[in-house]
């Protein structure tokens, strides 16, 4: 193959053999060359979803936002109670998402925030040739910030076989 798409797979699997075995299998069907770009949720990515939902003063969001800090594993085991957060899944720090990847045999890794700085973007006009160029430059300058990448809450992991 030309390119593979995981945009998915990583958060779904828990297990970190799991993740090793999807990303072993995307490199293997890769030919030389060819790219793959593994989609992951930030660690941090339900403190900002709290945050930005009010979902923070809820005791059961709390104690999935603390779960999540501390192993990754995001543990939303009463969907029928709470279906407004999100199901089981892993989040990754940018470095894991980076060093499962090599593990797997990619050796150029590259990775970007998905919502970066363009998400706080507020009023600008991005159907506006000039100013969507002016969000596009800024963003370009610090997307792969790696003190930054963490902020946003997925990422996508480029790798090259």
């Amino acid at each position: 193959m030309d390119a593979v798409l995981l945009l998915g797979p990583l958060y779904h699997l828990i297990e970190i053999t799991d993740r090793a075995a999807a990303l072993a299998e995307a490199f293997r069907v890769l030919r030389p060359g060819g790219v793959l770009f593994a989609a992951g949720i930030s660690r941090f990515a339900s403190t900002y979803d709290g945050i930005r939902s009010g979902y923070v003063v809820d005791r059961y969001f709390d104690s999935l936002v603390e779960g999540v800090l501390v192993d990754g594993v995001h543990r939303n085991l009463d969907l029928v109670a709470h279906p407004q957060f999100f199901t089981l899944a892993y989040f990754h720090r940018p470095q894991e998402l980076r060093k499962e990847l090599m593990a797997a045999g990619f050796g150029s890794v590259d990775l970007v925030a998905i919502e970066g700085p363009g998400s706080f973007q507020h009023g600008l006009d991005l159907a506006d040739g000039a100013q969507r160029q002016a969000v596009l430059r800024a963003i370009e300058r610090v997307e792969r910030e790696p003190s930054l990448l963490g902020a946003s809450s997925h990422l996508m992991g480029i790798g090259i076989r």
